[in-house]
């Protein structure tokens, strides 16, 4: 696949601007896509030579952009989480200077942790994430999603064992360039373990305790190396849902990581199929729609707020979602062809308790259904029609 594919996130020309998004997300693409080569200045922080000068020198950013001709409009600093100090000189420059800034990142960990600038509200912010089954189209193929993820350049390869590579060498290099050289942590070894063991417990309610112990180290750690992951946009929580916000914050979360595909990686799994009507593709499926779900709100300037239920009697709603101004919107995800009422007993009742809200159900159907109140959608009308401002 070797033509662009354009992406739902479309960025303002007339703004400054923060693009984050885990690595190899097509960020720069976007970037280049977006600002013409013949008026922008590039610089890379990822280059060694780049954030020496920089580092070293604190007027070297004023001096080039003073410098430069009135046909440069924009400058582009790509991960400026390695040099956040230089967000101050950037702050003076949009007041300064005519030229519009883009800085893009694939960690917020340092910016959040170092109380960095963020251009006092001057910046817009943005986030990039794999692709949607919207941005691919007709090239887009659930089992492929399912069993890869949908990274960018996953998408340009062609055989399993291309992809297998591409997977191991993103979680090496996520690693090293993200973890180890940051400094985040002091041991390695643990963090390497505790990656394959999160992704195993993907979707699942955390217990840091039993997470801990397989692991090696205390449960401070173990929140420690989640939040890492939160920084750095490789996984996000799901928080529990309850009307008290106070007791939203009592109860466990539940954790996901960003992509599919390197989830099957993480837990050494990518050489073994997904089959229908497994408990393995089950997950997988539910997993690849909570991210759609997701990522399309964001795209869209949704204003929704994430949450999953579970009762005392650990009876699930795999998605809460809270709609400023209309009714809460409960979400099963079934993986399979012919959803019945059966099989949506549990959610039938539970949804049926709670007052209000509106009940659907995404799934692999051919054609909508309605069982009792809920709505049962094929699940990609279904996302399509609830999370984006499409017709």
């Amino acid at each position: 696949m070797s033509k662009t594919i354009p992406r739902l996130l479309t960025l303002p020309e007339d703004r400054h601007l923060f693009l984050f998004g885990a690595r190899h997300t097509g960020k720069s693409t976007l970037i280049e896509n977006s600002f013409s080569s013949k008026h922008t200045l590039f610089i890379d922080l990822l280059d060694d030579s780049e954030l020496i000068r920089f580092t070293r020198d604190s007027q070297a950013l004023p001096q080039i952009i003073q410098a430069l001709p009135n046909t440069i409009t924009h400058v582009v600093i790509d991960e400026v989480q390695k040099l956040p100090k230089l967000l101050n000189a950037i702050h003076k420059l949009t007041r300064d200077s005519d030229k519009k800034f883009i800085m893009t990142g694939s960690s917020a960990r340092k910016l959040k942790r170092g109380g960095a600038n963020l251009l006092a509200g001057r910046a817009f912010v943005f986030n990039l994430y794999p692709f949607s089954y919207l941005e691919l189209g007709h090239a887009f193929d659930l089992d492929q999603a399912l069993r890869w993820g949908t990274l960018p350049g996953i998408e340009q390869l062609n055989s399993d064992e291309e992809k297998q590579h591409f997977l191991r060498a993103y979680a090496h290099t996520y690693l090293k360039e993200e973890i180890w050289e940051e400094h985040y942590i002091r041991q390695l070894d643990p963090f390497r373990r505790f990656l394959e063991v999160a992704a195993q417990c993907n979707g699942k309610i955390i217990n840091y305790s039993n997470i801990a112990r397989d692991v090696g180290v205390d449960d401070k750690t173990i929140q420690n190396y989640f939040s890492i992951l939160e920084d750095t946009l490789i996984g996000f929580y799901l928080d529990p849902y309850h009307d008290s916000f106070r007791k939203r914050l009592s109860q466990k979360p539940k954790f996901y990581y960003f992509d599919t595909g390197v989830v099957r990686a993480l837990t050494e799994m990518t050489t073994v199929p997904l089959r229908l009507q497994t408990s393995a593709y089950g997950a997988a499926f539910e997993h690849y729609i909570i991210l759609e779900c997701m990522r399309l709100a964001k795209y869209f300037n949704l204003d929704y707020r994430f949450s999953y239920l579970q009762t005392a009697s650990e009876v699930e709603i795999d998605l809460i979602v809270e709609r400023p101004g209309r009714s809460l919107l409960c979400v099963e995800i079934k993986s399979s062809d012919n959803v019945n009422e059966v099989g949506l007993g549990s959610f039938l009742r539970l949804s049926k308790d709670i007052k209000g809200c509106e009940a659907i159900c995404f799934s692999q159907d051919r054609y909508p259904k309605q069982i009792q109140h809920v709505t049962v959608l094929p699940w990609q009308q279904g996302v399509k029609q609830y999370f984006t401002s499409l017709v």
